[in-house]
């Protein structure tokens, strides 16, 4: 398992912090050529610089990926560096936290882009690459992508839309090798909620959700790395997560009342009936 991505070039979007930055760092100590992007050059340039000074191998390309153009420029600074693609990782994604009622629809449309067409943009220009190879493509969803979740339509609604992306794309690709696989890390320690939008777009700055025992990021990249390794279709990571979509298939209107009330009880003003 430790070889799982020796000398595999692997993209991994989102990669400047949380669990794309514990992605780039662990899959680079198994070996792989990571590819980094990340709308933060400095940062990226510090990652990169940090892999290489502990003998892996990196390169990185600043990324906007609500700009196809930029997209394609981060595949082909991997096919540039290191001749292919062997892996996606399609991480970039941001969160939200107020309800539909009082959300301004910029927020809606910049959760759509940037965890939406980001998969899309970067999937698209990889592809032929990841047919040449019989490589993996993977998304970072959501347990928000199986079951919606009270002040995150925005958020629930993209994660559903890359997963229903990422299932057709499987359907037409079954005879050739590509391997997609479907990733959501459940409840695990991620930078994801500090950077939640509020109602008018502004981050939310911090999160009132205790993480302290949460699943690690690095944890979140090892799991990942499994799934990869034994072409796995879809990861639902933790117990809470499982059972909470396993739950929500079969008892779909009581888990519809414990969602909305746990969120009424953990975060204030996420609360419909006022």
């Amino acid at each position: 398992m430790k070889n799982a991505l020796k000398s595999k070039t692997v993209v991994i979007t989102g990669a400047s912090s949380g669990i794309g930055e514990a992605m780039a760092k662990v899959y680079a100590a198994m070996g792989a050529k990571v590819v980094l992007g990340a709308r933060s050059e400095e940062k990226l340039k510090a990652l990169a610089e940090k892999i290489i000074a502990d003998g892996g191998q990196a390169a990185y390309c600043a990324t906007d990926v609500t700009v196809a153009e930029d997209c394609k420029k981060l595949i082909d600074k991997a096919v540039e560096a290191f001749g292919g693609i062997d892996v996606l990782i399609c991480n970039a994604g941001i969160s939200m936290r107020a309800i539909f009622d009082d959300v301004d629809l910029s927020v809606l449309h910049r959760l759509m882009d940037v965890n939406f067409w980001g998969t899309i943009y970067c999937t698209k220009f990889a592809l032929p690459y990841l047919l040449e190879s019989k490589g993996s493509v993977t998304g970072v969803i959501s347990v928000a992508g199986y079951a919606g979740l009270p002040g995150r339509t925005g958020y629930a609604t993209s994660k559903f839309a890359i997963r229903a992306f990422l299932e057709t794309l499987r359907m037409e690709h079954q005879e050739d090798g590509l391997h997609v696989m479907v990733f959501a890390p459940g409840y695990t320690e991620s930078n994801v909620r500090n950077a939640a939008l509020l109602a008018d777009g502004t981050p939310q700055g911090s999160t009132p959700k205790d993480e302290s025992s949460l699943m690690s990021a690095e944890e979140v990249a090892r799991k990942l790395a499994y799934g990869l390794y034994r072409k796995k279709r879809e990861m639902i990571l933790t117990a809470l997560g499982y059972w909470d979509v396993w739950f929500y298939k079969r008892f779909p209107r009581l888990m519809d009342w414990v969602q909305l009330n746990y969120i009424r009880k953990h975060e204030k003003g996420i609360d419909p009936i006022k």
